[in-house]
């Protein structure tokens, strides 16, 4: 451990411990906080069922980096090299386009546990849980931008088998890791334009649903999501799945809602939805991202919103409720390094949060609003980064901007060398 790095972090305690925060109780702390890596920046949201396919259904990955993940060998060995640079153990969530069938033709209602035996080997062997995703665009039977809420019985039968084949496979992934599985149900059904009828699309998604999730599985391997969004591409008009529906259809149902921090008007806080839907909620599934003016899925950073998300969940002791899952995806620069930049900004925002001393929520009870107003500013100046250093260094991971020149070694020497990259 470098003796800088060291020094400035016994300073470092020394002022937090002024405060009345442990440091060091706070660096045991951030193992609670295991992010679920999405595996989907390494190659572009294309999966493996044929790469060569556009994407569709709202989907869209943007830029031309070369190096790019082609096969689950190659999207794997990405993985790796991102979770060799970020602090922590964290876990591998998983859409169903990357299953892995040793070349054969699998159709998506026809998923099984073993077309994704290489992905649980890989994660048991890193001792990683597994999270899961049904996968409802970027298929024929989804190019009008209709799924659970088709018009059409045999469509919408196909991914109803489709989303139930995808929670066999979860449970197995849960099953198999030890810890259970979130699978995560998002649609990117909608109407460009304005609709005549928004009860009906709405009454077909939520009996599609519960037909997804008519068997019963075991919690301690399944645990069941619903995502929503405010708008998509093709779905400007009108989202089915909206924020509002899902809330009701979570409390109803006993379902884990997922937050897409980029689901939402952009003047909206989801770090304020936190306190106010766990009050009915068992538990909550993070999508974090970034979006810039509209769910655009840009690379997370330490901004003001993410630090607010991760002090809703810290101040709340939601800590053990709240799964937190990434969801970006940046084919404009190097992906590896997509992955290390947001998984660290991530982090460090929890760090940030943990920090905050108990005099800060007590002065609030007291009444003191001066002081809690003080405390707010001054510790925006407190020698965080010294502490984050210092965890880096106790994780044997790259500290500070050491680990780009690592990312750079890898693009030249395995990601610029696969088939046109370039």
């Amino acid at each position: 451990m470098a003796k800088h790095i060291h020094d400035a972090y016994e300073i470092a305690r020394e002022r937090y411990a002024e405060l009345g925060v442990d440091t060091e109780k706070v660096l045991q702390k951030m193992e609670r906080f295991p992010l679920s890596m999405h595996c989907w920046q390494g190659d572009d949201v294309c999966g493996f069922e044929n790469p060569a396919d556009e994407l569709d259904g709202g989907i869209q990955a943007t830029g031309n980096y070369p190096g790019k993940a082609r096969t689950p060998e190659q999207l794997r060995a990405d993985i790796d090299k991102a979770l060799h640079l970020v602090p922590g153990t964290h876990r591998l969530n998983l859409h169903a386009i990357y299953l892995d069938p040793g070349g054969k033709r699998v159709d998506r209602n026809e998923l099984e546990p073993e077309h994704f035996a290489a992905w649980i080997d890989f994660a048991r062997e890193r001792g990683m849980g597994m999270d899961f995703n049904p996968t409802f665009f970027s298929h024929p039977k989804a190019s009008d931008g209709l799924t659970l809420i088709h018009p059409d019985k045999g469509i919408r039968q196909f991914w109803i088998e489709h989303a139930q084949a995808c929670r066999k496979v979860g449970a197995a992934m849960g099953e198999a890791t030890g810890t259970p599985c979130v699978n995560n149900v998002w649609v990117p059904d909608g109407y460009k334009d304005t609709p005549a009828d928004r009860k009906t699309p709405r009454e077909r998604l939520a009996a599609s649903l519960d037909e997804v999730f008519a068997e019963s599985y075991d919690p301690n391997y399944l645990l069941d999501s619903v995502e929503s969004k405010l708008f998509g591409i093709g779905s400007e008009s009108f989202v089915p799945g909206s924020h509002e529906f899902y809330m009701g259809y979570a409390m109803r149902n006993d379902k884990l809602l997922c937050l897409d921090t980029g689901h939402f008007h952009p003047t909206e806080s989801v770090a304020d939805k936190v306190s106010a839907v766990m009050l009915w909620l068992d538990g909550l599934m993070l999508h974090v991202s970034r979006g810039v003016r509209w769910d655009s899925d840009h690379v997370v950073t330490l901004t003001d919103d993410v630090i607010a998300l991760a002090q809703a969940i810290v101040r709340g002791g939601y800590e053990e409720r709240v799964h937190i899952g990434l969801d970006f995806f940046d084919a404009s620069i190097n992906r590896v390094g997509a992955w290390v930049v947001g998984m660290r900004s991530t982090l460090r925002a929890f760090l940030y949060a943990l920090l905050e001393p108990e005099q800060l929520q007590q002065a609030e009870k007291n009444g003191d609003l001066t002081r809690r107003l003080a405390l707010m500013e001054e510790l925006k100046s407190m020698p965080f980064q010294a502490v984050w250093d210092e965890y880096c260094a106790r994780q044997n991971v790259p500290i500070g901007t050491d680990w780009i020149e690592e990312v750079k070694a890898y693009e030249n020497s395995v990601q610029k060398k696969r088939d046109g990259a370039g």
